[in-house]
């Protein structure tokens, strides 16, 4: 029944920062931008590479998320990257505090946590492409 993630939804603080953060620091591809004036919040949707997206919402005064100890829910978004140490390079040159390199126990596989602006962890997982 189901074939992919077609998107996954973000709260956001600050509109303009976490939007410079998804577009200018992850390099997500603006599809749509829309100002909702009903509830007082934006919308913006984000082209994820293999055709997921995120939604990046503002609503005014979301409370902040939990994140100590962890709460139930969605614990974070992890991204598959090609080469884990050129991510995390890219990362640090634009300012984002990275958490050291990880090894998965179970798949062998290198990986990392990062922060968004409101502090939502993401994480990059590396997933070498097969030599053709």
């Amino acid at each position: 029944m189901l074939r992919a993630i077609h998107h996954a939804a973000i709260i956001c603080s600050d509109y303009e920062r976490s939007k410079a953060f998804y577009t200018d620091v992850l390099g997500l591809r603006v599809i749509a931008e829309n100002y909702r004036a009903a509830r007082q919040s934006w919308k913006l949707d984000l082209a994820l590479p293999g055709g997921g997206q995120i939604e990046l919402f503002s609503f005014p005064g979301a409370p902040p998320r939990p994140t100590t100890p962890e709460a139930q829910g969605l614990r974070h978004l992890a991204f598959a990257v090609d080469d884990l140490d050129a991510g995390c390079a890219r990362l640090e040159r634009l300012g984002v505090t990275v958490e050291p390199i990880r090894v998965d126990e179970y798949t062998g596989r290198r990986f990392t946590f990062f922060p968004d602006p409101d502090g939502l962890p993401l994480e990059l997982y590396e997933t070498p492409q097969p030599a053709n």
